[in-house]
């Protein structure tokens, strides 16, 4: 039902050369027959309108974990745990309070745990065109979440790899 062009034809040619992007159709047909060929040319979920936002955001967080391979939402690294269900996030039994910009920062080295993640990517998925490339924007939000998460005289849970980026790495010692 797009205007010329057919949603299933798209996603049939995307499959067709390889493209394996996540992909959740968002439409009025609700016949079994439709959401079942949906299914079959490749789509990962299919959602009829009309749909409670609740449901939308679900189907959608549950793409990316399938994106990390990740059944839980809860990402853990040693002792810290991300609930990305619930946006929360603890250190052992205490609950660390981060604002929304803290917190996906945290929550994007998580999903990429013991992977360098350069500036740039992190400015472009977290920041989008808020942040000035010459700012120390990232380098402090760095700042103020390993004061909140790390244990004194303890490593960090983010090593900064200079010139290269960031890593959460997978225990703190």
């Amino acid at each position: 039902m797009l205007p010329e062009l057919n949603g299933l034809s798209i996603l049939k040619r995307l499959r067709e050369t390889g493209n394996k992007t996540h992909i959740l159709i968002l439409t009025a047909k609700d016949s079994i027959e439709d959401r079942v060929k949906g299914l079959e040319q490749g789509a990962d979920d299919y959602l009829v309108k009309p749909f409670a936002m609740e449901e939308l955001i679900a189907r959608v967080k549950t793409l990316i974990r399938r994106s990390y391979n990740t059944k839980s939402s809860n990402l853990e690294i040693g002792n810290l745990v991300i609930d990305t269900a619930r946006r929360l996030v603890s250190l052992g039994e205490k609950e660390i309070e981060l604002p929304p910009r803290e917190y996906a920062l945290l929550e994007y080295l998580a999903l990429h745990k013991n992977r360098v993640v350069s500036r740039t990517e992190i400015e472009e998925h977290i920041y989008n065109d808020e942040a000035n490339l010459m700012s120390n924007v990232i380098d402090s939000a760095i700042c103020t979440i390993r004061k909140k998460i790390d244990k004194p005289g303890t490593s960090s849970f983010i090593e900064t790899r200079r010139g290269m980026g960031y890593m959460l790495q997978g225990n703190q010692g």
